[in-house]
């Protein structure tokens, strides 16, 4: 196991496509075929995708490789993005309802990324808290039928809220790319 100071070899499982996570036919992202039809259905096909691409990131890596911290002074880490995840999905929820805004899950300011500890039941809990999150944003947005309808406080669009998720969820992809390197050397998209 790398230390901080120490560089891993580069790696990937992909045979095909040597800048691949994983070969096609492995690949849970790819599909034979044209893509979606309509607008809902390919918003939701390239949300589903980067979070698929999250979730492999972090697949095979254990409660410490997880919380690992990039580089100081830094408190991201792989276990810290699932966390602000689905902090962030709640939070795209409060935009959407017009009630009470639902309390924050972690606690205030950087409270996501604080406390990924290396510890089991944090992943586990990372990973139930995501899960359940993204269950609940869904069921709300799929509620409402024309993407261009304006809803929340704030009258932001089905579309916007779509695109900002597939936004936030691409970003810190790309944030995985670069923890998952430094934690074990394995490169792909």
């Amino acid at each position: 196991m790398a230390r901080m100071s120490e560089q891993p070899e580069r790696w990937t499982e992909a045979t095909v496509h040597p800048d691949m996570w994983a070969d096609p036919d492995r690949d849970p992202r790819h599909s034979e075929g044209p893509g979606p039809g309509g607008e809902r259905a390919t918003l939701l096909d390239f949300l589903t995708s980067y979070r698929l691409t999250l979730r492999m990131k972090c697949e095979g890596l254990d409660p410490e490789q997880l919380a690992r911290r990039s580089v100081p002074p830094s408190t991201m880490s792989l276990l810290g993005l699932v966390r602000h995840l689905a902090e962030v999905e709640r939070d795209w929820r409060n935009w959407v309802t017009e009630g009470e805004p639902l309390p924050k899950l972690y606690g205030d300011r950087d409270a996501d990324f604080d406390g990924a500890v290396a510890e089991q039941a944090v992943v586990e809990a990372a990973y139930a808290d995501l899960e359940r999150e993204q269950a609940a944003t869904d069921a709300v947005l799929a509620g409402f039928g024309d993407p261009a309808e304006r809803v929340g406080k704030d009258r932001s669009t089905v579309r916007e809220l779509m695109v900002h998720r597939i936004e936030e969820y691409a970003r810190h992809c790309g944030h995985a790319d670069l923890l998952r390197e430094r934690v074990d050397g394995r490169v792909g998209q």
